[in-house]
Order: C-alpha cells, then sequence, then structure tokens
C-alpha cells in the first residue's frame, strides 16, 4: 500500500494515465495528475478518484516547458506536502515515414516524449534526494526498444526514455530513489482504436497470450514498481505487451 504518499502522473486524464492514477489511488496514494487539454476527461478522472476516498487535483500544464513545470511541482508541493512518487506518462505520436517527417513533426514529440520527463525529473530530484527516497517511473514503448516503422520521432523520443531511466537510477540510487521504466505493447486505447483492424488482428496473432492489454495490466505493472516490493530495483525496463518482443 502507499499510505500517505503523493503520486505525480502526467498525461493522466485518460486511458493508460487514467488507469495510473486509479490504481494507485486503490493503493491509497494522493494523486495529483497532469493533462495536456482535455477539460471534460480530466473532470472525469478526478471524480473517478475522488470516489475512492482519496486526496485528487488536476494540473493543465505543457510538460515541454521547462519553467511550466517547475512552477507545477511548486504547487502540487504546496498543496500535497510533497511528492514522493513521479510518473512520466504524457505522450504524444505524430507519426509519419521519415521521407514525410517534417523538422516539427520530430522536435515536438521529442519535446513531449522525452524533455517532458526530464523537466519532471529534474523538478523533483532535489526533493527526492532531501528526504532520501522516491519511485520514478517512466512509460515508454516497445517501439522504443525494437524501432517502428512511421515513428522514428516517437521511437527515438521512448528510446531515450529508456537512456534516462538508466542514468538516472546510477545518479540516484544512492539517494534512495529508483527510477524505472515500463514498456506497453498492443494496449486497449484511443490509440489503438483508431487503428486498421486488420493491422490489430495480425498483431493479436504475434502476441503470445493472443489479445491486447487492457490500461490496468499497465497500470499494476507500475504500482509494483512504486511500492516496497520493488525497493531493490532499479533501471529496469518491464514490458508490458503478452511476450510481444520477448
Amino acid at each position: 500500500m502507499l499510505n500517505g504518499k503523493t503520486a505525480l502522473v502526467t498525461g493522466g486524464s485518460r486511458g493508460i494515465g487514467r488507469a495510473i492514477c486509479c490504481e494507485l489511488a486503490r493503493q491509497n496514494a494522493s494523486i495529483a495528475f497532469v493533462y495536456a487539454g482535455n477539460e471534460t476527461a480530466a473532470k472525469e478522472t478526478l471524480e473517478q478518484l475522488r470516489t475512492l476516498g482519496v486526496k485528487a487535483e488536476a494540473y493543465r500544464c505543457n510538460v515541454s516547458d521547462f519553467d511550466a513545470t517547475a512552477k507545477l511541482v511548486s504547487e502540487i508541493c504546496e498543496a500535497f506536502g510533497s511528492v514522493d512518487i513521479l510518473v512520466n506518462n504524457a505522450g504524444a505520436t505524430r507519426d509519419k515515414l521519415i521521407m514525410r517527417m517534417t523538422e516539427a513533426d520530430f522536435d515536438d514529440i521529442i519535446a513531449v516524449d522525452l524533455k517532458g520527463a526530464f523537466n519532471l525529473i529534474r523538478h523533483v530530484s532535489s526533493l527526492f534526494i532531501r528526504k532520501r527516497s522516491g519511485r520514478i517511473v517512466n512509460i515508454t514503448s516497445d517501439a522504443g526498444i525494437m524501432g517502428n516503422p512511421g515513428q522514428a520521432n516517437y521511437a527515438s523520443a521512448k528510446a531515450g526514455l529508456i537512456g534516462l531511466t538508466k542514468t538516472i537510477a546510477k545518479e540516484l540510487g544512492g539517494r534512495g530513489v529508483t527510477c524505472n521504466a515500463v514498456a506497453p505493447g498492443f494496449i486497449r486505447t484511443d490509440m489503438t482504436a483508431a487503428m486498421n483492424q486488420q493491422v490489430l488482428e495480425a498483431a493479436m496473432q504475434m502476441i503470445p497470450v493472443k489479445r491486447l492489454g487492457e490500461p490496468e495490466d499497465v497500470a499494476a505493472a507500475v504500482a509494483f514498481l512504486c511500492s516496497d516490493a520493488a525497493k531493490y530495483i532499479t533501471g529496469q525496463v518491464l514490458q508490458v505487451d503478452g511476450g510481444l518482443r520477448m
């Protein structure tokens, strides 16, 4: 259980992020989640969290903005007293083959998916070091491990997250802070719902468990890495993909 802990979750208003927020709330953590712009989804998530009986607040922020994320962490610490857990889930996609991908297509995805995680880690690290405790979980992707056609920007960002995870694990491990990554495969979200059905069916044939994952499958892995049961685990990438990339 995560009694007395406060979790900061980026990209928490829907999909995998919402599932992570709810699972951590079921473990009795207070939840401060960040969303980019979908206020309706944010309100729905907030209602669910409060129904679970925990303190919860939603914060709108562009995670790629260094100064804005510094202000965000300060506001959350003032409201909740501190931050104990950071889950970097915020992400975006802008898929195109490399010959059609613009500089902005590349830069914008790197800014959100990779720099956003750096920003939040940078701003909470001093808090964690002072307390000599903290949990950081970065949501990467199978695409960051294997690459994926049409996703040079996204795969680069997610691969970068793995390098960031291992570096932070080495830098902060001696201060009581763990840093791990979770790499989802095909998860049933708005993103996969928009995919071609034939592509999804072909993907499921390659997955040993023969189904898409659920957001709750990813959330369970995150909750484990945030718990005391995982206190001797750091710098690892846990693939939640039904065995697709084994």
